[in-house]
């Protein structure tokens, strides 16, 4: 029998459970690689939307989980952390590490544990909704719980 869900939402779909968080994927009809199409078809407001943002900290991956409202200010972010410089990862890295394509990585669901950051100005929404491991899914999670599933540091990003 064939699944409805692709092999990278299939794993996000196990983490969620592994992690004690329901699983509230949902698969939309059309693509939505951007947190604007996202909202558009989720019919929520473009802050509520979790980007989960690859960068690359010296050959490391670091996950920032930012409001779609919001552009990432790295060199805060770096500072805060007190790193080196953090660039934005090539799709080849960002699948080598999440195991999911840009435009669809989940806060969870990689095959190696990522360190997270998690934008504190998501807190502000009851319901956020993030990637769920491809084009066309997405997943429903408070803030209180998508910080506990991912241990994600709280973190002002911009």
């Amino acid at each position: 029998m064939a699944t409805l869900f692709s092999e990278p939402v299939v794993r996000v779909k196990r983490a969620l459970s592994a992690l004690g968080a329901a699983d509230t994927v949902t698969v939309l009809d059309s693509k939505v690689p951007t947190a604007a199409a996202a909202a558009a078809a989720l019919g929520c407001g473009v802050a509520a939307i979790t980007n989960s943002l690859v960068f690359d900290v010296g050959g490391a991956p670091l996950l920032i989980l930012a409001s779609g409202a919001a552009r990432v200010d790295v060199r805060k972010v770096a500072a805060q952390l007190g790193t080196g410089k953090i660039r934005s990862a090539s799709p080849g890295f960002v699948l080598e590490h999440t195991g999911q394509e840009i435009g669809g990585v989940a806060p969870v669901g990689h095959p190696e544990k990522i360190k997270t950051l998690l934008d504190e100005s998501l807190k502000f929404h009851e319901v956020l909704w993030a990637g769920a491991g491809d084009h066309h899914s997405m997943f429903s999670i408070s803030y209180e719980e998508l910080r506990r599933i991912t241990g994600a540091v709280e973190m002002p990003v911009r």
